[in-house]
């Protein structure tokens, strides 16, 4: 029989008369939302990469239009327009993500947190937020997304299936970017 594995208490309690200054609580802290953001990769199932990483340039803002399916093939799909430009962007996606996108589009509310829901909601207990979201590259016919997180003022950088990255965005109210190379893989008529 296995023994579950067990942090040590001040790595994931903090209790009133154990803090001796800031530098601990500092700490903790930090360990708390170092701990969150590793987490919510592992939720979505994608390694963390690098904190402060830079953003590419060439972005533009995207705004999603809606879910749809395909006639010819059935295929579900989620279109994206570029806010200021004539930018498209067309991603197929699955069934269960184009729903994950659909419930905040709709404004619905589900009577109990879907997977979405309960990853800001773990990222808000420990302090920390999702500022921003980015398509930003198309390799072997998949697109790739990067989620920018903040925690303890510090930015971390997350990797993520685009379909994720546009269903946190819209239910955290942050925008969504296309770097140059998402889109240039888009007007190349590649179907990913």
């Amino acid at each position: 029989m296995q023994r579950p594995i067990e942090l040590p208490t001040h790595h994931c309690v903090v209790r009133p008369n154990s803090w001796n200054g800031t530098n601990t609580r500092h700490r903790v802290t930090s360990q708390v939302g170092l701990l969150s953001a590793f987490l919510l990769s592992a939720l979505l199932l994608v390694p963390p990469s690098a904190p402060g990483a830079e953003e590419p340039k060439g972005l533009y803002e995207m705004e999603v239009l809606g879910v749809a399916t395909e006639q010819e093939s059935g295929q579900t799909t989620v279109l994206l327009r570029g806010k200021e430009g004539k930018q498209e962007l067309t991603l197929f996606i699955g069934p269960f993500e184009a729903q994950s996108i659909a419930v905040p589009l709709q404004q619905m509310k589900p009577p109990r947190p879907l997977t979405h829901d309960l990853a800001l909601s773990f990222l808000s207990t420990f302090h920390s937020r999702l500022r921003r979201v980015i398509i930003s590259d198309l390799r072997d016919n998949t697109y790739y997304a990067t989620l920018y997180l903040e925690t303890d003022g510090k930015e971390l950088t997350v990797d993520s299936r685009p379909s994720d990255a546009i269903a946190l965005a819209l239910r955290a109210g942050v925008p969504i970017y296309a770097n140059d190379k998402a889109l240039a893989g888009a007007k190349s008529g590649e179907k990913p």
